[in-house]
């Protein structure tokens, strides 16, 4: 059974609905310890001193805040817990904005709210057909384990879901990056009419479960065999092809390895979408060799876009170093 991570309120106006949150998301990532090798012990990490190389018991350990000439601000933990913001049991929305308007990049971590009991369900069912129906998400600040985090609370899968956002001024501008392009540059009528056929030719629905991590699955394999005290034998990579890609050369190959995958001529360019929501019921998921037919073809997509960010047409050198050797 899921354990509620906080329990609180969400406060809309007037209305206050009870809620539970629990988590929504979880990591598969393997986690590996570093051993010795001679006699397979855990290796440890201690606090030591910089200038004496001797390890310092916790009680001698002060915080310190680094200034910019390399002097250090010490603070004690003490003055930190007056500033550290108490823990709430309620979320307060003061906003709500368009749901679209809210760009992926401000998302955090996510969180299932459910009603805090039966009393609470009837407002929470309120709250949540208000919400979808708007489609809108409401705006809040929420305080978890003494700390302060912006969150969205908003409709999804039929509940209501609360995602921790970042603030503004953790999101890094594009004014930033000096090297995103600037102004809006045209592109070869040709070359912007076969991209489109591409693109509509791999649009689809959306469906997570079509998409694996297949490194976390070959690790896992590969663990698995080695238990079993299977020899593992590393192969060496194929050295990356001395060849030309030509942009217009990539997109027309693309474009007909789209139409082999399809089994017919690719949509017109910009028909897919507009189709989407009649043909939804009706889409078939195309085999597993046509998956990777597609997914060939954006590899060459992307492939002759970077060469043509240079000078249209990149040389790969033939002596370049193999990849590393992988299992």
């Amino acid at each position: 059974m899921a354990r509620a991570i906080w329990s609180g309120s969400v406060s809309f106006g007037l209305v206050n609905v009870p809620v539970k949150a629990y988590t929504a998301v979880r990591d598969h990532e393997v986690h590996f310890h570093q051993l010795e090798r001679k006699s397979g012990a855990r290796i440890r990490y201690e606090k030591v001193s910089e200038r004496t190389g001797k390890e310092v018991p916790s009680e001698d350990i002060e915080l310190g805040y680094e200034l910019p000439r390399g002097t250090y601000v010490i603070v004690d933990p003490a003055e930190l817990d007056v500033l550290r913001p108490a823990s709430t049991r309620s979320i307060a929305v003061t906003d709500f904005v368009d749901l679209a308007d809210i760009d992926p990049v401000y998302y955090e971590r996510t969180y299932w709210l459910a009603p805090d009991g039966e009393s609470a369900e009837r407002a929470y069912r309120l709250l949540f057909v208000a919400m979808e129906q708007s489609d809108r998400a409401g705006i809040g600040t929420v305080v978890m384990r003494n700390k302060q985090y912006l969150a969205a609370i908003r409709p999804y899968d039929g509940a209501l879901a609360m995602s921790t956002m970042r603030f503004a001024d953790e999101v890094v501008p594009r004014s930033a990056i000096d090297q995103l392009p600037t102004g809006k540059s045209g592109a070869d009528a040709k070359e912007l009419r076969l991209a489109s056929q591409i693109i509509d030719s791999l649009t689809t629905d959306w469906d997570p479960t079509r998409y694996r991590d297949t490194y976390t699955d070959e690790l896992k394999d590969l663990l698995g065999r080695k238990a079993k005290g299977e020899e593992i034998v590393a192969e060496q990579a194929p050295a990356a092809r001395a060849d030309v890609v030509d942009l217009l050369a990539a997109l027309e190959s693309s474009v007909a390895e789209a139409k082999r995958a399809r089994g017919g001529e690719p949509a017109p360019a910009g028909t897919a979408r507009r189709g989407a929501s009649q043909a939804a019921s009706k889409r078939t998921r195309a085999p597993a060799e046509a998956t990777r037919t597609r997914a060939h073809a954006l590899r060459e997509t992307d492939r002759a876009v970077k060469g043509a960010v240079k000078k249209s047409a990149v040389t790969r050198s033939a002596k370049q170093p193999a990849s590393r050797r992988s299992a």
